[in-house]
Order: C-alpha cells, then sequence, then structure tokens
C-alpha cells in the first residue's frame, strides 16, 4: 500500500483576508475573482490599506492537502518558505493539521509568500499574491520517495509562474509514472490558462497529467471557447479524467464518453469563496484514493466546497470527516 494517498505540491503562501466592498477593488486596480501577482512593494501598498485582517496559512495546494488530511486522507506536501515569521506560522498549521511536510526553509530573503485577498460582500475573492520565496522551489525539493509512494501527485497550475518549479512538477511526474502512480493539476484561474494555454494543453496530451481539475470558467478559457459542451467534450479528449466545477451548479466528471452531473450541497450563507475549488479537489482525491466511485468522489468534492465556503479562510474550521459521516458518505 502506498504510504500517501496524495502529495500536493504548490505556492506555499500566508493568506492575509480582509473584507471590502467593490468601490475599494476599482479604486486600487484589482481585477475582481482573479488572482493577481504583484511585486514587494505592491504588496506592502496593499496591506497599509487593508482593513481588520485574518492571517491564515493557504495556497491552493496546501489547501487541498489540509482537506485530504481534514477527511483522514494521508497527505503529504511540498512548498517553499523562507525562515520568518510568516515561514514558521505555514508550516505550524500545514503540520497541525496533519500533513507530512520537510520542506527546508532556506534564509529571509526573498521572505515568505503572502496573498492579500480582498472579499467582497457577494463573497467572491481578489488575490493579489507576492510568490517570495516559492520562486525558489526547484527540483532539488522533489523527495524522490516520497513522490514515489503517493498514489497521486497534484500540483497547482499557478506553479507556472515561477520558472524553476515548472522543472520540479516535471521531475515529480517522471517519478510518480515511473512507479505506477498519477498525476493531477489544477487549472487554478482563467488568467494562468489564459497565460500558459499550450503548455498545460501539452501537458494533458502528452500524458504528463493524468486528472485535471478547473472551474467552468477555466475549461472554456483553455479551450478558447464559450460553447461549454464543446469544451467539455475536448477535455474529455485531452485527459483520462476531468473534474469540472459549476459554482453553486456542483460539478461535471468527465472520463472518456462517461459523464456524471453532481449536485452541490445547500449551503445556510456564503460567507468566502476562498478555497472552494481547492477543497473540491481534496474531496475528490480523497475519494478518489480510497477506490470510492466517480459519483461519490463528486460528492465527497461538492461537500468540502459546500464546508468552506461558510467561513472565512480556505482550510475547514470543522471535521470533514465528521460532514462526510453526516451527509452519508463515510
Amino acid at each position: 500500500m502506498p504510504k500517501f494517498d496524495v502529495l500536493t505540491i504548490g505556492n506555499a503562501i500566508v493568506d492575509i483576508l480582509a473584507r471590502c466592498e467593490d468601490t475599494f477593488l476599482e479604486e486600487n486596480a484589482i481585477i475582481k475573482g482573479a488572482m493577481n501577482l504583484i511585486d514587494a512593494e505592491r504588496a506592502e501598498l496593499l496591506y497599509s490599506k487593508m482593513g481588520p485582517a485574518v492571517e491564515a496559512s493557504g495556497g491552493s495546494a496546501g489547501n487541498t492537502a489540509a482537506g485530504i488530511a481534514g477527511f483522514g486522507g494521508k497527505a503529504a506536501y511540498f512548498g517553499k518558505v523562507a525562515e520568518d515569521q510568516l515561514g514558521q506560522i505555514f508550516q505550524h498549521d500545514i503540520r497541525a493539521q496533519g500533513v507530512h511536510y520537510q520542506t527546508t526553509p532556506e534564509g529571509l530573503h526573498p521572505p515568505t509568500a503572502r496573498s492579500m485577498i480582498f472579499v467582497t460582500p457577494d463573497g467572491e475573492r481578489s488575490m493579489n499574491t507576492y510568490l517570495g520565496a516559492c520562486v525558489e522551489l526547484g527540483p532539488e525539493h522533489v523527495e524522490e520517495e516520497v513522490v514515489a509512494e503517493a498514489r497521486v501527485t497534484y500540483f497547482e497550475g499557478y506553479l507556472w509562474d515561477p520558472p524553476r518549479a515548472k522543472d520540479a512538477i516535471r521531475a515529480a511526474a517522471r517519478i510518480a509514472h515511473a512507479n505506477g502512480r498519477e498525476v493531477s493539476m489544477t487549472l487554478s484561474d482563467p488568467f494562468c490558462v489564459g497565460r500558459y494555454r499550450a503548455e498545460f494543453l501539452d501537458l494533458m496530451r502528452s500524458g504528463t497529467v493524468d486528472i485535471v481539475f478547473a472551474n467552468k470558467h477555466e475549461l472554456l478559457s483553455l479551450y478558447e471557447t464559450e460553447d461549454f459542451e464543446l469544451a467539455l467534450g475536448k477535455i474529455a479528449v485531452d485527459c483520462k479524467l476531468a473534474a469540472v466545477t459549476l459554482s453553486g451548479e456542483g460539478a461535471v466528471i468527465v472520463r472518456g464518453k462517461e459523464r456524471m452531473k453532481i449536485d452541490a450541497y445547500a449551503i445556510d450563507e456564503l460567507v468566502d469563496t476562498t478555497g472552494a475549488g481547492d477543497l473540491f479537489a481534496s474531496g475528490f482525491l480523497y475519494g478518489y484514493t480510497q477506490d470510492r466511485s466517480l459519483e461519490d468522489c463528486g460528492k465527497l468534492g461538492c461537500l468540502a466546497a459546500a464546508v468552506v465556503i461558510q467561513q472565512l479562510g480556505p482550510r475547514p474550521l470543522v471535521s470533514l470527516k465528521d460532514a462526510a459521516v453526516e451527509a452519508g458518505l463515510i
């Protein structure tokens, strides 16, 4: 049996969340609902303008690892932080979630990555991310024995922004496939897809990636179309398995000619959409690595997403395992 269910690889980021009005986004030239890459100067400026804020360890793949552990799965994580206060926060938080994390922090510069996340009244989040130490992640940080012992290795599309991370991902994929494992990715963001469309398609069509996660907007951007059915047909050809989230409408799972619609779970209140896609992936991959049906995988994903959007922050404050038991999924 593999030592780990899922290894996730991503940008190790501490999220700094604050509420704001839509006018704040307009006044500060922030693209709503997107992940905006910023430099250190811009990070300081936006931080100075934030209202009362909450700090929480985040990063897309880190959130997914924490979610898998929250279901009771065995998760591992690769991601780079610095030897600073935010780096200590990140290391503590992800290990406290029960995730295996041993990437060594090195020095104070560049500092640990941080993302200023502005949450508008509709629950939408607009991320402004300074990558900092994340750009240092490279092939030397790929722990071969961990990749070999993980049933699925999962990485975030955002990793295509720091150049050396691409080499790390390709190295991990080679190790995973050499050991009979699978590789998965999330497209992360429509703007990220726009930057790396050709490379993402090559990862899928070459077989480097087996399982793809996307939301509807990312999928349409990938195939440069407004025809959702056409895009679903294309991704069914380009990868072995795809899960496409549809916000309040649930998700669609696609495998070859097989297509399955999964309904969203009802919620009491939409608080913050930060981490919704990350937690969907955690539920789906937890189910997948427990050999559950695709329908159950989709339901676990939708359940995890429903839990996290009813709170502020990207990591569930309640037990996902208990929520799954209550929903009759475990």
